[in-house]
């Protein structure tokens, strides 16, 4: 279920967004949402190539194994 939000844009800010809505002929709303998503996966995911060098790296991987073993054991201090 999508949710409304009020969101304030200086104007600046604004003006932007609505032009480069209207260059890829989408509703600003739509814009916005996008460019937030886009965000939160570009921040949240590794790409492909990322993901090849954490694979390659024994230490970093058998590090990772480790501390996942330990948080389902409910071993450690979390945060």
């Amino acid at each position: 279920m999508s949710k409304t939000i009020t969101l304030r844009l200086d104007d600046q800010l604004c003006n932007r967004f609505r032009k480069l809505a209207d260059r890829d002929n989408r509703p600003l709303s739509n814009f916005i949402q996008t460019a937030a998503f886009r965000f939160i996966e570009s921040e949240q995911f590794v790409d492909e190539f990322e993901m090849d060098e954490i694979h390659g790296n024994k230490n970093l991987s058998a590090s990772i194994k480790n501390g996942f073993r330990d948080a389902k054991a409910k071993r450690g201090q979390f945060a």
